[in-house]
């Protein structure tokens, strides 16, 4: 079994790898120091498994979690805690595998032994029990798993089956639903549409199409975003405060 392991803290991943090196079966491919690393090393190791800190700075380990889905084969994912038991049982994660740290050689090859994967829907449940955001969106594309910053989206705008995102350097489909960004991201973004997102950030006005259809201008943008009649008047009252 493959296994990455993944802490800010170098000591502890050094203890972790120790201990896997006297136990047949287990071959540690690879480290990480943050989300970000993790994501990368996985693309380039594939990992069976995943031993992932989930206090870390920048990018924590729920996050990075989410984002290892978009793989084509995502490995399977155990957190790594501090927290107290009690604690730990309000993640509900009854079927997410968990380490407590001090991490003991005993409780790490039996979690190791029945490790699977979690699902989309687990690991956003955890991020909101935890209280977190995503800081960032991932699109599995032919170059692997890209990432974008929620700070450089412009918007989002449905069509069927998918959602693209559309940011600073061009566009990219994600497998999420409007309802769920919204959820997650309602602050920063408006609902100018049944069908779109935008950012309150870049919003700069409206102004009229040759049909006369209001639509969204945004700042380093050309494209613009029809406005429907029902979301007309709560996107005028927001510009009205910008």
């Amino acid at each position: 079994m493959k296994v990455l392991i993944v802490d800010d803290e170098k000591l502890a991943r050094d203890r972790i790898s120790r201990m896997l090196a006297d136990v047949d079966g287990y071959d540690v491919v690879g480290e990480a120091g943050h989300g970000m690393e993790a994501i990368e090393e996985c693309q380039r190791t594939q990992p069976d498994v995943v031993l992932l800190d989930i206090r870390m700075p920048g990018m924590d380990g729920l996050e990075a979690a989410r984002h290892l889905m978009q793989m084509e084969e995502p490995p399977a994912v155990v957190f790594c805690t501090a927290y107290e038991e009690h604690a730990m049982e309000a993640f509900n994660v009854e079927a997410v595998g968990y380490l407590l740290k001090p991490v003991r050689l005993e409780d790490l090859v039996n979690v190791l032994r029945s490790a699977k994967r979690a699902n989309k829907a687990q690991l956003a449940a955890l991020m909101e029990q935890d209280g977190d955001r995503r800081s960032h969106i991932s699109a599995r594309t032919r170059r692997g798993i890209e990432l974008i910053p929620i700070e450089e989206v412009r918007f989002f705008q449905a069509d069927q089956k998918y959602v693209t995102v559309r940011h600073g350097e061009g566009e990219l489909l994600i497998d999420e639903t409007l309802r769920e960004l919204e959820d997650e991201f309602g602050e920063r973004f408006v609902r100018v549409h049944r069908n779109a997102l935008v950012a309150s950030r870049f919003i700069e006005g409206l102004e009229r199409d040759e049909n006369g259809h209001f639509q969204i201008r945004m700042r380093g943008v050309d494209e613009r975003v029809d406005i429907s009649r029902r979301h007309l008047s709560s996107v005028r009252k927001y510009i009205q405060t910008l």
